[in-house]
């Protein structure tokens, strides 16, 4: 694996043309990062850009938000987003700049909403990568499911798209139907058709095809996973074949 999406920073050049305090945090880091084979910049567009280094910068806001910070932090983006084993000490370099930084994470969020306020699916990958980072100790705190509300209430997701999200990460009551946007008392033909439309909509392929950046394709293939993890536990409590 190359270094890809973490390849050197072309000078604080990008991160002016981004601007905003994502903008400021790639400034930050010009020139930790090391270049790919291919010569490659942080991410292949200014969208990608922004979508990595949001996540970075939320993921290690969020880190603060329970008190505990700990070393697994880049382990457990990397579980989300390909870090190649020599941009590993450019992550880390990001990771504990977005840490110190006076920006609080709402101003990291409402850029990330601003960026993609016509593309609410990356906003709601987003969520997922989050939620698959606090969760990567085993448990999702207190701290961590305020936060993760307070960055959806900023994306613009009310309570009842929330919970759908959420549902694929955690236990909640109804979960399996949550996670299908279903009520319980839909038809099992209903059901069928839903869990097809989500396959489709959800697939990894569709989901670089709307911009998510293909180093970031766990997400997709976790929420897929989750979605027919849901509809298997439908089925059998159905009995449908």
């Amino acid at each position: 694996m190359t270094a890809g999406i973490w390849g050197k920073l072309g000078g604080v050049g990008l991160g002016m043309a981004i601007g905003g305090p994502l903008g400021a945090l790639i400034g930050g880091v010009a020139g930790h990062f090391l270049v790919d084979r291919e010569g490659a910049l942080f991410g292949t567009t200014p969208r990608d850009v922004v979508f990595t280094t949001g996540l970075v910068a939320l993921a290690a806001k969020m880190a603060k938000s329970d008190g505990v910070v700990t070393p697994s932090e880049v382990e457990a983006f990397g579980k989300v987003v390909q870090v190649a084993p020599e941009a590993r000490a450019g992550v880390e370099r990001l990771f504990d700049l977005a840490k110190a930084t006076t920006s609080g994470f709402e101003a990291y969020a409402r850029q990330l909403a601003s960026a993609f306020h016509e593309e609410p699916s990356l906003l709601e990958d987003v969520l997922d990568g989050l939620f698959h980072i606090a969760k990567a100790d085993g448990a999702l705190h207190e701290a961590e499911e305020r936060y993760l509300h307070a960055v959806a209430r900023i994306f613009g997701f009310e309570e009842t798209a929330f919970r759908r999200i959420a549902a694929r990460h955690v236990a909640l009551a109804g979960d399996a139907y949550l996670v299908l946007g279903l009520d319980e008392a839909a038809s099992d033909a209903e059901v069928k058709a839903r869990h097809r439309g989500l396959v489709a909509e959800n697939h990894p392929d569709r989901a670089i095809a709307r911009g998510l950046p293909p180093e970031a394709v766990a997400i997709a293939d976790r929420r897929l996973a989750a979605i027919n993890a849901a509809y298997d536990r439908i089925a059998a409590e159905r009995g449908l074949r």
